[in-house]
């Protein structure tokens, strides 16, 4: 259970960018934001290399802060804390020791979307790609399609290198979302979801 440590891509995950990468960047991307945790920042910078395109960094879209647990194996939480990470998974406002819910890391991310909405008001169909981690996606992802949080722990995981598309409808200043696609990838990934 990684959350913000920063650790590097392994040769998997740096082949899994580079498919991800040959995918998403015939979508025509406008603007690469990145979490500046290292994994996330590399998928980024291959993303933003095959685009012609600077990738900026927004610490804000960090991954969950798992507090004790982070470093930590599933085994290790369960042996410690048993129910505690099914109590996690199943309640968005559950927290780990020291760590972050859903809920917070959804109030942490969820304004970059909003500037993101203000500088690029005529962005179209040309996607803004934000390259970030399983557990923030899901939790901004909840947070903008307004789920009542205690439906949020319907979205599951997320594989490496996966994506999730949403599409803003109505105005900038209050548009509503569209899930368009969940737990997208460019193959099959050979991890464990």
């Amino acid at each position: 259970m990684q959350g913000q440590l920063d650790t590097d891509l392994s040769e998997l995950g740096r082949r899994q960018a580079r498919a991800a990468a040959a995918v998403l960047v015939g979508r025509s991307p406008i603007s690469i934001v990145s979490s500046d945790l290292r994994r996330a920042y590399d998928t980024a910078v291959e993303i933003g290399d095959n685009a012609g395109l600077p990738v900026q960094i927004d610490e804000r879209l960090r991954e969950t802060h798992l507090g004790e647990w982070q470093g930590l194996t599933h085994l290790d939480v369960d042996a410690r804390a048993p129910g505690a990470r099914a109590a996690w998974r199943s309640d968005a406002t559950w927290a780990p020791p020291g760590g972050e819910s859903r809920v917070d890391v959804a109030r942490r991310s969820t304004p970059v979307v909003a500037e993101l909405l203000e500088k690029y008001e005529d962005w179209a169909e040309q996607p803004v790609v934000l390259v970030a981690h399983g557990g923030l996606i899901a939790a901004l992802t909840a947070a903008l399609l307004d789920l009542p949080v205690s439906h949020w722990p319907v979205l599951g995981g997320l594989g490496n290198t996966s994506w999730v598309q949403l599409s803003a409808h109505g105005n900038s200043e209050s548009p509503s979302w569209r899930l368009d696609v969940w737990n997208a990838s460019a193959s099959v990934a050979s991890d464990v979801l």
